[in-house]
């Protein structure tokens, strides 16, 4: 073999070499998200359409290397995210360095629903067990209340509807884990758009005007498409707010994008 001939297969050795390296360490490196939680978060079927969860926008926000994954469903309490093997799958793939969005009590607080009713007891414990695994496997949890529901009182004030968020905020004091309130930030935001403006960001359409619902809906705990980008913003907003290292992991605008400024109204 000429010399000619060995150094040609060591340069391409060390090619292979240095793009399996490149590959290795891009998929040690690559961080995944993942969103345990109930239908406020989840993706919908086109069936279900305009409801929409607000994990789907707020998947776009991140740069190429980070994978979201939404297992939020519909109707699901920690009981049944846990016994239908929802939980398992994010334990099974967990790594160092992911994280875990935990969101529930929706339906948990569901005493009419047996098959979904989890005790105030039984919630915490299950919410601690999910960050305990979390922070087994050397991963984050950003824990959160469950979203406001619109419900307004005689005195035009949204009520507080989750009896439940009480005790994930002291889970959040207990384990000093990462915590968003959501109910509160939901609770603000749509308090101050008012009674008019706030159903536009929710489930209401008239009948004969959405193939998907042609006797019409009115739905005052699940999002549309503006309803959930806007609850999206408020979740980056606040990661923003407390310097969370996901809000350094966003996707780099298209320069066009940077020759744009916001007028208002």
């Amino acid at each position: 073999m000429s010399k000619l001939t060995n150094r040609l297969s060591s340069a391409l050795l060390m090619g292979a070499l240095s793009s399996f390296i490149t590959l290795f360490s891009f998929h040690a490196l690559a961080i995944e998200v993942f969103m345990a939680g109930d239908s406020t978060m989840a993706i919908k079927d086109p069936k279900d359409y305009p409801e929409t969860g607000w994990g789907m926008p707020f998947a776009h926000f991140f740069a190429q290397d980070v994978t979201v994954t939404n297992l939020a469903k519909n109707g699901r309490s920690t009981k049944t995210f846990i016994a239908e093997g929802l939980w398992d799958k994010i334990e099974q793939n967990l790594k160092p360095g992911d994280f875990v969005f935990i969101q529930f009590g929706h339906n948990d607080q569901s005493k009419h629903k047996v098959d979904r009713y989890t005790s105030p007891e039984q919630y915490e414990s299950n919410i601690r067990n999910m960050i305990h695994i979390t922070q087994n496997k050397r991963a984050s949890v950003i824990l959160m209340t469950p979203i406001t529901r619109r419900h307004f009182d005689d005195n035009a004030q949204l009520k507080l509807t989750h009896p439940y968020a009480d005790i994930v905020r002291n889970i959040a004091k207990d384990t000093n884990v990462s915590f968003i309130d959501m109910e509160t930030l939901t609770r603000e935001h749509f308090q101050q758009q008012g009674f008019t403006l706030s159903a536009l960001r929710f489930m209401h359409i008239k009948p004969d005007l959405h193939p998907n619902y042609p006797n019409g809906i009115t739905d005052n705990t699940h999002l549309n498409q503006l309803g959930a980008r806007e609850v999206a913003q408020l979740v980056l907003t606040e990661l923003k707010a407390q310097k969370h290292p996901l809000s350094k992991l966003l996707r780099t605008p298209d320069p066009k994008h940077l020759t744009y400024s916001y007028k208002g109204l």
